[in-house]
């Protein structure tokens, strides 16, 4: 077995256990929740930080990893820049989103009731501060990567989900659904401190604050924004799931989270697992012009995801219904609940490969420091194709339409991405 194999094996298994957390989360809520108007509230009002923790956060240290390999400065100067650059941005985006609460959650979720709005404002409050934590922890665990820690930046994600899901469901007989909301605060903080801890013990860089402007840092920011853009028109999948589930009332937010996260579970880990590994070593091929090597990582990759995740979207597609039963199908769920889930689900499954692979070749475009191409390819997807879908769907299929817009979106952009790839770099 290579070298590779065994990093990425290592990464997986972790992913795997720290996933299972994430699922124990959302398996909690339905089991104290089932799909219902409190269910809605809790995974609406998470939606927002999570939208800044995965977009931010992953901006800034995908362009913090593309800089690092190519900097001819001094490397823990140019650490302790982007540290301070990331830790202002995240506190900034945060101090905003927290400011315009009521008008942030009116704009993004219509349909709610005073009482279901309260609670969700509630939630939020409580949620919105981690986001700083998360940005600093996704940006320090890309400071692992870089340097062959990829164990320990995993390990702060299964930290995080075991943390949120154990303190929330310990404290819900004291705290009721504002237990989510605690859960995710202290969370986060636990991540924190732990890869700060680990940094600090690693002794690779200093994290003091250094104001000053540079070239790196200038260059940090060309490349983020536009990575910042494309991860938030993928992102917009989930807050599009929220928006028009809104629609259908009481519990199908809830059933369209258990569906797209049951979903997500095997493409993620499979996704995290060999982007988190061969990402940072893409990076320093780049740097050295090594393009025979960056085709064998982008070949090797996609058989990596072809022979991962097809045979589990099969499994996945014909057990839905003992898999959503086997997840999420006690406590609070009606059968009600459990088939509308199982429908969604089934659709779902179908873009497991495609929102995997769109992740994976969007990273040798970012590589290459051509950002700008996936942004247009993302829009086109998710605000065209995506709402078209959904719109043309709705009055037929109903919720499921939904689904089929994220699986058709999700290959049309597979496809745009893969071809131009091909013809450009002859990947």
């Amino acid at each position: 077995m290579s070298k590779m194999m065994k990093i990425i094996g290592g990464v997986a298994i972790i992913n795997i256990v720290a996933r299972l957390f994430g699922f124990a989360r959302e398996m909690a809520i339905s089991n104290q929740y089932g799909a219902s108007a409190t269910a809605d509230a809790i995974i609406t009002a998470y939606t927002i930080p999570n939208f800044i923790y995965l977009v931010v956060g992953g901006a800034l240290t995908t362009a913090f990893i593309s800089v690092y390999h190519s900097t001819r400065t001094d490397k823990a100067l140019f650490v302790r820049k982007s540290f301070t650059t990331v830790l202002v941005a995240a506190v900034a985006i945060t101090a905003i989103l927290m400011i315009f609460t009521d008008s942030i959650l009116h704009l993004f979720f219509k349909d709610m009731t005073a009482e279901k709005f309260a609670l969700t404002r509630t939630l939020y409050l409580w949620m919105m501060p981690s986001s700083i934590i998360l940005v600093l922890s996704t940006w320090m665990s890309g400071v692992m990567n870089v340097n062959g820690k990829f164990n320990l930046s995993s390990l702060a994600v299964l930290l995080y989900n075991a943390s949120f899901v154990g303190i929330a469901v310990v404290l819900t007989s004291y705290f009721g659904p504002e237990s989510y909301g605690i859960g995710a605060l202290v969370g986060a903080l636990l991540m924190g401190v732990f890869l700060y801890v680990g940094l600090r013990k690693s002794k690779l860089y200093s994290l003091k604050p250094s104001f000053a402007m540079s070239v790196d840092t200038k260059r940090l920011w060309v490349i983020a924004l536009p990575i910042l853009f494309g991860g938030a028109s993928l992102q917009f999948y989930a807050v599009i799931h929220r928006i028009v589930a809104g629609e259908f009332g009481d519990g199908t937010i809830a059933a369209v989270n258990y569906a797209s996260k049951l979903t997500g579970f095997p493409q993620a880990i499979m996704m995290t697992a060999v982007t988190t590994v061969i990402y940072p070593l893409l990076s320093k091929k780049e740097g050295e012009g090594d393009m025979d090597t960056i085709r064998a990582l982008y070949k090797k990759g996609m058989l990596y995801l072809v022979a991962l995740l097809v045979p589990a979207t099969m499994i996945a597609y014909f057990f839905a219904d003992p898999l959503v039963r086997l997840v999420f199908g006690y406590g609070e769920m009606t059968e009600k609940d459990i088939l509308l889930t199982v429908s969604l689900f089934r659709v779902f499954t179908l873009s497991m490969f495609f929102l995997a692979a769109n992740t994976y070749i969007t990273r040798f475009y970012y590589a290459k420091a051509n950002s700008m191409v996936p942004v247009i390819f993302s829009l086109i997807s998710v605000f065209a194709i995506n709402l078209g879908v959904i719109y043309l769907m709705i009055d037929s299929h109903g919720a499921s339409a939904i689904a089929y817009g994220t699986v058709i979106s999700a290959a049309v952009n597979f496809v745009m991405l893969a071809i131009y790839a091909r013809v450009k770099w002859k990947l």
